[in-house]
């Protein structure tokens, strides 16, 4: 697959060398980072609020925009309370070293972010989700009494998968549960909302947290801590929270105007996929979970086939250089329905070649 290095902005389609490729990449599922009306709210904040705020959020001299932005995010996605940071990555970071400090026990979750991972842990990536569910059930059982910190990601993107943790209603009551969940790829895609998985797993018996990064599907360069008040308080305490700057402001403001924009690209988005799953069924080694936008193959030809064809799908080594290269199709609310057709189309061209191939072998 070739390299891009473009110097526009990304959307249905980019260019290069005068050629226009249709974009089934990147992680903008909502497709806001070239939404004018969003944009143009943008624009109006920076006119409004400023440029950026720099300032520590514990400073004498505040912008109530933060505090706004957080009440509303946490009542929206159905937590007590929420602390916006300058990423995902520091907000995943302040937010389990906040937590180790009442923890005995820890288990990671296969394909667990690095942001809410302790620095001597690793995940084991040669361990299937459903193995490690069976090995945490396990070890609650074998376990005395304890404090046990549970992390994990909602999302796998790269398989793809959109986990479920009800699981956790029966584990042994002999402990106390914190969950700590990594929402980076579930903010406006998984769920009733655009609000992540808060919603969905807040009436688990455990002591649940949620952080991701807002910069995906919400477009926003920020991220976010949701909990109960007390950890939270606890985090908004540390000085990781008290000595770092704030997110931009004018986004924060933009996204509270924008709602209806972000209602209305949520559910272009589930009518693409919901459109896109019923004409990819009869293409094989496409793998997919119905509830996220993403199709990943093993099959390279295939990249540089899409690639000739005129699409531009997702394709590197992941997470190290010497790995396996992930290939994915990844959808946004910026595809049009005519778009999904053709990929659908090209695909069905690849497979047919790939089946005549096969039989003349």
């Amino acid at each position: 697959m070739s390299l891009f290095h473009l110097q526009t902005k990304i959307g249905r389609h980019i260019t290069r060398d005068n050629k226009e490729y249709l974009y089934f990449s990147g992680t903008d599922y909502l497709g806001i980072g070239t939404t004018k009306e969003f944009e143009d709210l943008v624009i109006r904040g920076i006119k409004n609020l400023g440029l950026n705020h720099g300032l520590s959020r514990i400073n004498n001299v505040r912008l109530n925009i933060f505090d706004q932005f957080e009440n509303y995010f946490a009542e929206k996605a159905g937590a007590d309370k929420a602390l916006v940071w300058s990423s995902g990555y520091l907000a995943g970071y302040a937010t389990v070293n906040y937590l180790l400090d009442f923890t005995d026990y820890i288990f990671v979750a296969p394909d667990t972010h690095p942001a809410i991972l302790p620095e001597e842990l690793n995940p084991d990536p040669n361990q299937s989700f459903d193995d490690w569910v069976s090995h945490v059930k396990e070890m609650c059982d074998t376990l005395k009494p304890q404090r046990i910190l549970i992390l994990a990601n909602a999302v796998d993107p790269l398989k793809p998968s959109v986990h479920d943790f009800s699981w956790m209603g029966y584990l042994p009551r002999k402990h106390e549960y914190t969950f700590l969940v990594d929402d980076s790829h579930a903010f406006g895609v998984v769920g009733e909302d655009i609000y992540g998985t808060y919603n969905r797993w807040k009436f688990l018996p455990v002591e649940l947290l949620v952080t991701g990064s807002l910069g995906k599907g919400l477009g926003m360069p920020a991220g976010i801590t949701l909990g109960p008040v007390q950890p939270i308080i606890g985090i908004l305490n540390r000085k990781i929270f008290r000595s770092a700057s704030p997110p931009p402001q004018a986004y924060l403001w933009a996204f509270l105007q924008a709602q209806d924009l972000f209602k209305e690209r949520f559910e272009k988005l589930k009518k693409n996929r919901t459109y896109f799953n019923s004409v990819v069924e009869k293409i094989t080694g496409l793998n997919n979970d119905s509830g996220f936008p993403i199709y990943s193959f093993n099959n390279r030809k295939w990249v540089a086939q899409l690639e000739e064809e005129g699409v531009i799908i997702s394709s590197f080594p992941y997470p190290e250089p010497t790995d396996p290269w992930v290939n994915r199709i990844v959808l946004s609310a910026n595809h049009e329905q005519e778009d999904l057709q053709r990929l659908y189309l090209i695909l069905e061209k690849i497979q047919g070649q790939l089946m005549e191939s096969t039989v003349l072998n």
